[in-house]
Parts: C-alpha cells; structure tokens; sequence
C-alpha cells in the first residue's frame, strides 16, 4: 500500500536526523508538516516563510536525496508556507499557538480581515509598559459599548498594540458568539470611501460600516490624518456606532491630540472613553518575553536563559527585533555547528546589541547627531548643511529622514530635539520621518541593510 504524505515525510526526517545537528533539525524540521504527494514533488509546509525559504534553500537538495532513497524512486521536496499563516505577520512576536479549543469564528463582512486566532489574552505578556492598556481591554470586554469606549489604544511599531485589539475581539465572541466584528485598517478604510465615492456606492458602505457590526477595530489611525473626505465619513460612522452602543477600539502610534491633520471633532471623539499607551518593556518584561518565545518553540534545551537575558539587556530599540535575534542566532549556530552561548549570541547579533561595556580598553560611545548627519549625508551622496536645509527635494528627503530615524533609534533624542536639529522642524515631521523609514525597512531589505550598514559605521566609530 503506497506510503501517505505525512508517513512519507516521517520516515524521510528519521533518515535525516541521523545526519543533520539536532538543534537543525529541532529549529527547522520538526516544525513542519507534509500536505501533499504529488506525482515526483512532496510539498512539505513550514510556519513562516522565512522558514520555508530556508529550508528549501539549505535542505531541499538533500532532503530530496533522502526521500529518493525512502521512496525508492526520483522524488523532490518542496517548501511552502503553512495556508493558514500566508497572511500573518512574519514577526508575529507576542503570540504563542493556540491552545486545543479553536478560537470563535468571526461573523463574516465584505470589508472584513482575518482575525488571528493566536492574538489572545493568555499570550499577552503583560507588564509595566502595558498593564494599564491590558486591564482597559479586559474591562471593555466584560462590559462592550459600556466601559472604555472607545478604548484608543498607541505606542510605537511592534509592542502589541494590534495584538491587545484582537485580543479583545476573541474575548467579546467567547462571551456572545453571534458578535459581528469588523476588523480593518484606516488604510482599507481610506481605499473603500475612495471606491465608494467613485464608483457611487457609498450607501452600501455607510450601511456596511454603520449598521452591520457590533464591535469596530480600527488599527493605524493616524493614517486618517489629511484625508478630509475620508475623516468626514469617519466621524459620521463612529457617531452611529457610538450613539448604537456599539464598541468601538482603534490604535495609533500616537496619542489623538498629536495625530496633525486630524480633525478636532475627532480628536475629542477619540478622547471619549480611554486613551491608553504601550510603551517599551523594560528589562524584565523583555526577558519574560524572550521566556515565552522559548516556551512556545520548545527551545528550552536550544537556547539557555543566560543567552535570554543577553539578547534582552542588548535589544532595546523594537520589541518584534527580539524574535528576530532568536531566528538569526539559530541560524549563525546551525551554520558555524556551535552550541548557543553569550559569546555566539555576541558574533551573531552584533549589528543588533548595543555593546557598552564589552571593550573597557576601548569604549563604545555613541555618536551625536552631527555624525549622524556627516555619515548619512556622505553615503547617500548630500551634504549635512543640506539635511538641515529647509529644501524638500526628493534626494534630500529620504537621507534627511534616515538620519531623523537614526537619531531616534540609536541616541534616544526627544522629538523636538531632532527637529531643531534639523533646521526646525516639528515633532510631527519628525514621526512622519521614523513611521517612514520603519515601513520602508520592513518592505524593502536592501533598504534595510543600506541603514544598517550606516548604523555599523556610526558604532564603531
């Protein structure tokens, strides 16, 4: 009787671990799964596509050996994201996987996003940073349009924000499994009042938004700022939903009344019910964190609890970049074939941790904000005097917010601090700059390692 695909793809990892590391095939096989046999290919899925694209790129070859001589015939293995997670975010950090009982299917809506089932309460790892944020979620949900509503939820990039919302959205259909949730960014927001008012169906929309749904989560709000039109619609939709009961919840990276270009009428709208912020975790929470990312992908064995607190003393700047140092340090250890220890963690993530104390012949200090502008003025082909120009031409603007990015990033410095230093700009130009550079860096790696690159120089200084 022919062999099933998952048969097939476990008798192919019993022949492998016999000659791969057992941190390898720990880190990267054993979380995978066979889906499909088809003719000469075995499709195999992995948790991410970062995994995928490593294992095919590193085992394929060999694992495909392997399941020749399993199969008795010419057989290719093949690597593909898990279906389910095709749409997750690749630094999906302050999750772990679900527990036995699925999570409450989502009433469904035309302009409707998945919710992820792994955004729940019992993975948020709460502390001081956003403890106050985590209590006014979980009293919205036991009372919903009643208590903190709306509930504005902001902090920086990757601190949870989108989780916490999500979160509240399984706890409420726990609590009444007809909920109708709708879930959307102000981004798809803005493109369907653009589509609606082009193409005339604006009532349907307004019907869709304003009586269709029980709870309404917005994330990224300050992406409404400017968009008048869209504002309009906006206020008039949270109107309707507020007067109706209906709860409501919407993140920003900043507080309401620091969002430029948005309306007073909903600034004060925003402000009705709780505005509470996330902050960055201090050195605990990151290590609690770090724990939690260890406990869920069984790397208790992989990965000791002093390497933990390393990474977690070391990487400061952006929470998600923390379960990047676990995925990278795995990686450097599978390719150099050395046991997880400080000193690996030290070679490995040295574009990432801040090294204070490591050289005491020779300390690390970090730069000021004019060598920021010297270094990011000659790699990117301008001059400092130009950075601080008042001039907007395009092959300013994107060095001039690299070096506001850079200066936030690395030294810490006020908003208004880089402004003036910037031929005095506002706080809000400065925002605008960062969000940019963060989005660009998440989309474009080139982008990405250009800076990073800047960022070495700036170090070693």
């Amino acid at each position: 009787m022919p062999l099933s695909a998952k048969e097939l793809w476990k008798r192919i990892l019993d022949e492998a671990s016999s000659q791969l590391p057992d941190k390898v095939v720990r880190a990267w096989l054993e979380p995978t799964e066979a889906v499909a046999l088809q003719d000469d290919r075995l499709l195999v899925a992995a948790p991410d596509e970062f995994a995928a694209k490593w294992n095919e790129a590193n085992h394929g070859a060999f694992l495909s050996r392997v399941a020749e001589t399993v199969a008795g015939r010419p057989l290719a293995v093949t690597f593909r994201v898990q279906e389910d997670r095709q749409r997750r975010p690749q630094m999906d950090f302050f999750v772990s996987p679900p527990s036995g009982s699925a999570a409450a299917p989502v009433q469904t809506n035309p302009s409707n996003q998945p919710l992820n089932e792994r955004y729940s309460f019992e993975s948020f790892v709460i502390g001081k940073s956003n403890q106050l944020a985590a209590a006014a979620a979980h009293a919205a949900v036991e009372a919903p349009g009643k208590t903190y509503n709306p509930l504005f939820i902001y902090g920086a990039t990757g601190l949870g924000k989108t989780h916490l919302m999500q979160a509240m959205a399984h706890g409420i259909l726990r609590r009444g499994p007809g909920t109708r949730v709708l879930y959307v960014s102000a981004e798809q927001f803005i493109n369907e009042v653009i589509e609606g008012i082009s193409r005339r169906t604006m009532p349907e929309l307004r019907k869709r938004y304003r009586h269709d749904i029980d709870l309404f989560l917005v994330d990224d709000v300050h992406f409404l700022e400017g968009k008048e039109a869209t504002q309009e619609e906006f206020f008039h939709t949270f109107n309707a939903l507020y007067e109706g009961g209906k709860q409501i919840v919407l993140t920003s990276d900043r507080p309401p009344k620091d969002i430029p270009g948005l309306e007073a009428r909903l600034v004060s709208r925003f402000e009705w019910g709780m505005v509470a912020d996330i902050g960055q975790p201090d050195l605990e929470h990151r290590i609690a964190i770090l724990r939690k990312k260890q406990e869920q992908d069984h790397l208790e064995m992989t990965i000791p609890d002093d390497v933990l607190r390393f990474i977690a003393e070391h990487v400061r700047s952006n929470v998600r970049e923390l379960e990047g140092c676990i995925i990278k340090l795995l990686l450097y250890a599978s390719l150099k074939h050395r046991e997880v220890s400080i000193d690996l963690a030290r070679e490995a993530l040295a574009d990432k941790i801040r090294l204070t104390d490591d050289l005491p012949a020779s300390p690390r200090t970090m730069p000021t904000i004019d060598r920021i502008q010297d270094v990011v003025a000659r790699r990117w082909g301008v001059t400092s005097e130009q950075l601080r120009s008042k001039a907007r031409i395009k092959t300013l603007v994107v060095p001039r917010q690299i070096a506001m990015y850079l200066a936030r990033d690395m030294l810490q410095m006020q908003l208004i601090e880089i402004g003036q230093a910037f031929g005095g700009r506002d706080h809000s130009t400065v925002i605008h700059s960062v969000d940019k550079v963060q989005r660009q860096m998440a989309r474009d790696r080139s982008f990405r390692d250009r800076i990073e690159s800047a960022r070495s120089e700036l170090i070693a200084q």
